[in-house]
C-alpha cells in the first residue's frame, strides 16, 4: 500500500502540544520505531505525513487520523506496535490500515464539552443553554485571514444538547468538520458575545469519532 493511515488519540498533557511540535513529534517516532518515512523533493525535503484536521491546543480527541508513506514495506500490525512504544505520554496509536478514503470526504465531528461554573446552578444554565442553541440563527464576531467578520456558526451544528452532570454542564454535539470548518471553542465563545450571564468561567472539549456526509464514521 502506497498511503497508510494512522488513527491515534491525543488526552491527558498531550493536549497542550501545538501542531506543529505533534509534526514533529510523529517525525521523531516513526524515526526511533524503524519505519522510515518517505520524504518530498526540492530544496527543502520534508516527511510526507499529513493530520487530517489539525487539533486545537487543549482540546482531547479519541478519534486523529494521519497520513503517511514510508520507503519499505512493512506489516500493518508491526509499525502498529513499534509506534506504541515510542509515543509520548498521552499519544496513543489505535490502528494502522490502508488509506483509501479520501480526507475531503470528512464532514462531521462528534464531540463531548464540559461547561464548569463557579457559582452559578448547573441546572439553571443547563436549561438556558439548551433554549440559546435551540435558535435558528446564531451570528457572532469571527476572527480570519480577512479580518473580523460576522458568520452564522448554527448551520455549522448538526445536533447540539446540554444535560447537567453534577456541578458542571455536559455538552454533546455533531458538528462540522470541514466546508466550514467549526471551531468547538466558537461554541462557548457564542455565549461569551450573545448571552454572557451564560458563558462557563471554563470549556474544554473532546473529540469523539468523524463521520463522512451521510454520518458513517470514516476511516
Amino acid at each position: 500500500m502506497d498511503k497508510l493511515r494512522l488513527r491515534f488519540s491525543k488526552t491527558g498533557r498531550a493536549v497542550y502540544i501545538s501542531h506543529l511540535d505533534l509534526m514533529r513529534t510523529m517525525t521523531r517516532a516513526f524515526l526511533r520505531a524503524g519505519c522510515r518515512l518517505k520524504y518530498s523533493e526540492g530544496f527543502n525535503p520534508h516527511p510526507n505525513i499529513s493530520i487530517a484536521l489539525p487539533l486545537s491546543v487543549g482540546c482531547e480527541s479519541l478519534c486523529e487520523i494521519m497520513d503517511f508513506r514510508l520507503i519499505e514495506e512493512k506489516e500493518l500490525d508491526d509499525i502498529l506496535k513499534s509506534l506504541s512504544v515510542q509515543l509520548p505520554e498521552g499519544i496513543e496509536a489505535l490502528e494502522v490500515y490502508g488509506a483509501e478514503r479520501k480526507v475531503k470526504e470528512i464532514k462531521w465531528l462528534k464531540i463531548s464539552g464540559i461547561f464548569e461554573y463557579d457559582e452559578r446552578d448547573a441546572a439553571e444554565m443547563t436549561e438556558k443553554l439548551n433554549a440559546f442553541y435551540s435558535r435558528e440563527s446564531i451570528v457572532i464576531s469571527k476572527k480570519s485571514k480577512r479580518g473580523v467578520g460576522e458568520t452564522d456558526i448554527r448551520p455549522a451544528i448538526k445536533e447540539i444538547g446540554f444535560a447537567q452532570e453534577g456541578n458542571d454542564v455536559r455538552l454533546d454535539a455533531v458538528i462540522s468538520a470541514q466546508e466550514p470548518t467549526l471551531n468547538p471553542e466558537l461554541i462557548a465563545d457564542a455565549l461569551r458575545q450573545l448571552t454572557p450571564e451564560t458563558a462557563p468561567d471554563f470549556a474544554k472539549f473532546r473529540r469523539l469519532e468523524i463521520y463522512d456526509e451521510n454520518m458513517e464514521v470514516f476511516r
